[in-house]
């Protein structure tokens, strides 16, 4: 092993423990940055290199190519309420707020399940 993969080791050694603790700390990423004064940019930046590096462990084990997944976005589209103007916000009672993997996924409750459930399972899969 060379020099530069020891660096890339101890540089991902070392944002697979920061990830970690900002898991165990229960805060936003986005509050956990600024507690540390990580920019969020950095952040996921990092977090992206880890989920190539178990992407290319899966491969080793599997025998079989394994990564990252193409991003997959769903519409989500929110009623308009009467008497708001475009790009006010829609007041926040009855709407329902989920972070998965470090994205958060907001929606009035009563936008359909089956897409809400699609939104999760595309986010929820790093890996394909």
């Amino acid at each position: 092993m060379n020099t530069r993969e020891i660096a890339v080791e101890y540089r991902l050694a070392h944002w697979a423990k920061t990830v970690q603790d900002r898991s165990e700390s229960g805060l936003s990423i986005k509050a956990y940055c600024e507690s540390l004064s990580i920019h969020e940019n950095t952040y996921y930046y990092w977090l992206r290199k880890l989920r190539e590096a178990a992407c290319g462990e899966l491969t080793k084990i599997e025998g079989k190519p394994v990564k990252l997944a193409n991003p997959v976005f769903a519409e989500v589209k929110l009623p308009v309420e009467a008497g708001l103007l475009p790009g006010a916000a829609i007041p926040q009672q009855g709407n329902i707020c989920i972070e998965v993997a470090g994205a958060r996924i907001s929606a009035d409750c009563e936008y359909p399940i089956d897409k809400l459930a699609e939104v999760l399972r595309a986010v929820k899969l790093p890996c394909c």
